[in-house]
């Protein structure tokens, strides 16, 4: 051979007497691939989530729902159950997701303008888009 290292290649290992060997698991470890751009996967995806937009009603749907809440706040008395369909937006980006709700009304609160069931969820009035009432969806 002819190399400039050649004298080297028949050296033994060397062998720390302070330090212990390194297992070959964690010595593997130093090569894995790492993120350069830390949270980029995360950002992506959270772009590619999709929202809906929220429904603004007419007026006419406007009245049959005022007029679905009178009668409900008639009957809070005898803890009517309800299929609330409602807007919860997103807390990350515009827009938010309908959920659909079925419960037993406690109480509607007229100063915070919310819903409350006996579960102690809380539905705010104008994210309602529909109120199914307990002999409508018999």
């Amino acid at each position: 051979m002819t190399g400039p290292y050649d004298d080297m290649l028949n050296f033994p290992h060397p062998v720390s007497e302070k330090h212990p060997r390194m297992p070959m698991l964690s010595r593997a470890a130093q090569f894995s691939p790492f993120a350069a751009l830390t949270g980029y996967e995360a950002a992506v995806q959270e772009t590619a989530r999709l929202t809906d937009r929220k429904i603004e009603l007419s007026e006419d749907e406007k009245v049959v729902l005022d007029g679905k809440l009178q009668m409900l706040a008639k009957q809070t008395s005898t803890d009517p159950t309800v299929a609330i369909t409602y807007f919860q937006a997103d807390g990350k980006k515009e827009g938010g997701t309908y959920r659909m709700i079925t419960g037993t009304v406690k109480k509607i609160d007229g100063y915070e303008r919310t819903i409350l069931l006996t579960d102690g969820q809380k539905i705010p009035i104008f994210d309602i888009l529909e109120i199914q009432l307990d002999e409508e969806r018999a």
